[in-house]
């Protein structure tokens, strides 16, 4: 298994491998919360293509970034990369709430994850992604 600092492909470990291997290490209610988070991901996005970046955080990426799963002592994080640009009807967001782009959901042990809510914030960072994307390849090109 890679240590925490592993960089993608070191070694000849994928992204999904380092977070298989994550939430294995774990082995308490964080790598449940972090396996439920990564079904549910999966689940709505079939597309989703999983990394590990900045010293091994677990990254959804889809035309982008679309959020991570941060593991600390107390909470899993899940930070949405342009959350402040989604709407969240359902108020799941509760970190991170001060800054301009990215909003944060903190999820502490004995914690339910509301599964539609979750799942409308994944479609919704997924369609910005793609929108961000599609307004960038029509703007002409100055040669």
């Amino acid at each position: 298994m890679k240590k925490s600092g592993s960089k993608e492909g070191e070694g000849g470990d994928t992204p999904s491998q380092l977070i298989d291997a994550r939430i294995n290490e774990l082995s308490d209610w964080r790598g449940e919360t972090l396996a439920r988070i990564r079904t549910l991901i999966k689940q709505t996005d079939p597309e989703v293509v999983e990394a590990w970046k900045w010293r091994g955080v677990p990254v959804w990426e889809h035309a982008g970034i679309l959020c991570t799963g941060e593991t600390y002592k107390n909470v899993v994080k899940m930070t949405f990369a342009k959350g402040a640009s989604l709407e969240d009807p359902s108020g799941l967001f509760n970190s991170s709430l001060e800054g301009n782009t990215r909003r944060a959901i903190d999820i502490h042990e004995g914690d339910k994850i509301d599964d539609e809510a979750l799942k409308a914030l994944i479609r919704a960072a997924v369609a910005l992604n793609l929108s961000v994307r599609a307004t960038r390849s029509r703007k002409p090109r100055n040669t």
